[in-house]
């Protein structure tokens, strides 16, 4: 049961706990021509998370499904998690992973990390037809993986963001302390919204290790 005195930790998954923008990285190699057209787009803020990503996966044939696991097989992780994961079950805290990328590669990446989790919440992608379909469980206006609605289910004394990116940006808004870095922390700053500047998850860590104690 989740203790409410208690704060939770949500973090993005794409460029945040990877090194390097895995997602993104693969949605070029397996839908170039696509992606080329669309991203810049989705950066500019012209054209919405939910329409832009799904056009991406959904413009990625089928068949190369098994190619996409192998590809986010080689991906690295950020240092600093499994310090900042021992960190957080020593104080208690949940450690939740939103991403607005698809789950196979979430759970590629991470392998036995996924048990020290408290929940994944991504993208599910049906390689039944000619080309890959898009199912996500929390789909909002804007977004294929509202991450909002992903916080909203955990009622917490405090709701802690991590992340990168333009999908982070309405968690980061939401959230009572943010951690940004890259393309987050410039959307941020055109909004005005605090956070705390980070590279590495002995960062979010040691700045967690003195707030709280």
């Amino acid at each position: 049961m989740l203790d409410r005195s208690k704060p939770v930790v949500f973090c993005d998954f794409d460029g945040t706990i990877t090194a390097d923008e895995t997602f993104v990285a693969m949605l070029k190699y397996f839908a170039p021509e696509v992606s080329a057209q669309v991203m810049p787009e989705i950066y500019q803020l012209r054209i919405t998370l939910r329409e832009g990503v799904r056009q991406m996966l959904e413009a990625i044939p089928s068949e190369r499904y098994s190619e996409i696991i192998e590809f986010s097989q080689t991906k690295q992780i950020r240092p600093g998690l499994v310090e900042l994961l021992d960190f957080l079950d020593a104080e208690g805290i949940k450690f939740v992973v939103v991403s607005g990328g698809i789950r196979v590669m979430v759970e590629t990446v991470l392998g036995e990390l996924v048990n020290r989790i408290e929940a994944i919440y991504a993208v599910d992608v049906s390689n039944a037809g000619n080309f890959l379909q898009v199912h996500s469980e929390f789909e909002g206006d804007t977004e294929l993986m509202a991450k909002v609605q992903v916080m909203n289910l955990y009622d917490a004394s405090e709701k802690i963001a991590i992340g990168d990116s333009v999908t982070d940006l309405n968690m980061g808004l939401e959230a009572s302390l943010v951690f940004a870095r890259d393309r987050l922390a410039k959307y941020l700053d055109e909004r005005q919204k605090s956070y705390i500047s980070w590279d590495d998850f002995f960062d979010v860590r040691q700045y967690l290790a003195n707030l709280w104690r």
